[in-house]
């Protein structure tokens, strides 16, 4: 037979929860989101300038979790052109260009960082 005994409360937990919820992750997510499309405009192939000029992020907090998106609204016949300058294309003659991983380099800090911030926050409640 197996026999399982508990006592004691849940309260630490419960205190811990509470004060985790209270932390202004609108902040942190904002310095992170303004950080990374410094980071994407630095690191994006310049030919004309308008990718680079077009990124954006977006914040969204409800009670499933937060995101921090970041965008690029430089987009031609339907097309993101950011996307096509990670990836690589075809050409019109049936050539083909290819890609140059410039996105994952320039935010590799900017998540390092923002780990270390958010758990920081965390273990110092």
């Amino acid at each position: 037979m197996i026999t399982f005994k508990h006592s004691g409360d849940f309260k630490k937990s419960s205190n811990f929860l509470s004060r985790a919820r209270r932390i202004s992750y609108q902040n942190i997510l904002n310095r992170y989101g303004k950080a990374g499309v410094r980071a994407l405009s630095e690191a994006t192939p310049v030919d004309s300038g308008l990718t680079a000029d077009s990124w954006s992020y977006e914040t969204k907090i409800s009670k499933s979790g937060i995101s921090l998106t970041w965008k690029n609204s430089n987009i031609v016949d339907g097309t993101p052109i950011a996307i096509l300058l990670q990836y690589g294309h075809a050409t019109r003659n049936g050539g083909y260009v290819t890609g140059q991983d410039y996105i994952n380099p320039a935010l590799r800090s900017i998540f390092d960082n923002l780990a270390q911030e958010a758990w920081k926050e965390i273990t110092s409640l």
